[in-house]
């Protein structure tokens, strides 16, 4: 396909799924991929998203991190009109509602249900209507399933707004799970006449089998429903793009087949947030990542990890009761084991948790941290949403080796290694005696000044840091992993990947699959788009 027509108005298209984790996400990624190959300027759009990754824009606003991710499968900046309400759940049925990037509200389903959804069509539509006359393709996900009756009243993410957008819907559904023409009838049934009219295909995810047998299906769905069947698509192992939704995690808890030599534990606390910080370690080939949720499971892993969270309190309470945090104490006593903390994780390694304003529950509160770190954390009002740059201190903690990519430098360098990063938090974190500790990293933000960030045993086998994304700074993570190594006795790995450059071929990667199993023709027509030939 060559350049595209120019449209004054962009064309929509919306991908609607039989279920939550059918795959809407990496579809609509890898379309945007397509589109973009294929010379139009696309760019994604969910009107409401809930989920606990998040990813923030160059302006400092938050939105989910599926999107975020779209966006850069476009070659485009994310913006806050890309999905314009982040919910972002809470513990007691609660959750943080985001409205173009900054908090607006804590707020019960019920409540958001009957306050907030009446008046949200208004947000949704200008929003998108921005994205219409400023690219050519707007790919719209629905959430969850168009055919949950108990909400389609006040829905403003699937069918409505389908209806709102007069926009095209193609139905996914994922055979690997089961029921697949049973799940895509009984949605066609549940919904109105008007709203079948505009499902225009279907798109059957996660085939593994002989596609000669799934015909004689696939021939009596089209018959059925008089709706073409666009395409089977393969099952892909390994996508390696970021997920919104830590449901994949159930998948993750034993991490690779295989025998890595460095085994690193996440904790996966209930309200586990942007859990997507470790992805860049687990492409590395000696690493191991496990997500668990028991001390029977948490084994001997050289490194544990404690995530961001959106309940640092809540989940606190979950490592207690749970008896994660004894055997995590009584783990870090053997010599080359680390602790590190991310946003949430780090928080919980202070002294001391305050919540004065009952910023993450419907109560002020205060907790004993962890201990493990001479700080204290303060929960505010007003959220930290900013992208962050910097490097390692020269006088750090952090037991580093630098033999990276052939370049041998000492720990202690006089080349500090280059981090970026970003912050999502509402805490601020006081450290109370700076002679016990070490700061970690030297940053600085868009504009300001640079300052200390992080903070660490003297040891090194303790630290936490505010930074997500922290290991996609490709030196520094190598640098980690090979300290892990030398502890253990093993050589470093001179050579590490570029997570960008992994990311951008992955997203070629799967949008190549797409294009060879979609009659993208066919979905070219429905948008009523023109290619030249």
């Amino acid at each position: 396909m060559g350049s595209a027509s120019v449209q004054k108005t962009a064309a929509v298209l919306m991908l609607q799924g039989t279920a939550s984790d059918v795959g809407k996400s990496v579809i609509t990624t890898a379309l945007c991929r397509i589109f973009k190959q294929d010379g139009f300027r696309p760019a994604p759009f969910k009107s409401q998203n809930m989920a606990l990754n998040s990813y923030v824009t160059e302006d400092g606003k938050e939105i989910g991190r599926a999107q975020g991710a779209q966006a850069e499968a476009c070659g485009i900046e994310a913006t806050t009109d890309m999905n314009p309400i982040l919910i972002k759940p809470v513990r007691d049925m609660h959750s943080q509602i985001v409205v173009h990037g900054v908090p607006f509200a804590q707020m019960s389903a019920s409540d958001y249900r009957q306050h907030f959804l009446p008046d949200a069509k208004q947000t949704v539509m200008e929003a998108l209507d921005r994205l219409r006359s400023t690219y050519d393709v707007v790919l719209m996900e629905g959430a969850g399933s168009p055919a949950e009756i108990n909400l389609k009243d006040r829905d403003i993410v699937n069918m409505n707004l389908a209806g709102w957008a007069d926009a095209p819907v193609i139905l996914i559904s994922d055979i690997d799970r089961g029921g697949v023409f049973a799940s895509i009838v009984g949605t066609l049934e549940l919904l109105e006449p008007h709203e079948v009219q505009r499902v225009k295909g279907f798109i059957i995810n996660k085939f593994r089998g002989d596609l000669s047998l799934l015909q004689p299906g696939l021939d009596w769905l089209e018959e059925r429903t008089g709706i073409p069947v666009l395409g089977v698509l393969p099952y892909i192992r390994d996508i390696q793009i970021e997920a919104e939704d830590s449901v994949v995690l159930d998948s993750l808890r034993h991490g690779k087949s295989g025998q890595q030599e460095l085994d690193l534990a996440v904790i996966r606390y209930p309200r586990i947030s942007n859990f997507t910080d470790f992805d860049a370690l687990s492409r590395e080939p000696d690493v191991n990542i496990r997500y668990v949720t028991s001390p029977e499971e948490l084994g001997s892993p050289d490194a544990i990890l404690l995530p961001g969270t959106k309940d640092t309190i809540g989940d606190l309470e979950f490592l207690r009761e749970s008896g994660l945090e004894q055997a995590i104490a009584r783990h870090i006593e053997r010599e080359h084991v680390q602790l590190v903390g991310i946003c949430g994780g780090y928080q919980m390694l202070g002294q001391h948790l305050k919540d004065p304003f009952a910023v993450e529950a419907n109560q002020v509160q205060e907790a004993r941290g962890m201990g493990m770190l001479p700080l204290s954390t303060t929960f505010l009002q007003n959220k930290q949403t900013v992208r962050a740059s910097g490097w390692v201190q020269v006088k750090h903690p952090i037991r580093l080796h630098q033999e990276v990519d052939g370049a041998h430098s000492a720990v202690q360098s006089a080349s500090p290694l280059p981090i970026e990063g970003y912050e999502i938090h509402m805490g601020v974190t006081e450290c109370h005696e700076p002679e016990r500790v070490s700061a970690l990293f030297e940053i600085r933000h868009p504009g300001g000044q640079s300052f200390n960030e992080g903070w660490g045993t003297q040891d090194g086998k303790v630290w936490g840091t505010y930074l997500h994304g922290l290991f996609e700074s490709d030196q520094f993570r190598r640098s980690w992993l090979n300290g892990l190594r030398e502890s253990k006795g093993l050589a470093p790995l001179l050579e590490t990947y570029s997570a960008r450059e992994r990311k951008e071929m992955e997203f070629d990667r799967v949008a190549e699959s797409l294009r060879s199993a979609l009659d993208l023709e066919r979905i070219y027509e429905i948008m009523g788009l023109q290619t030249l030939q």
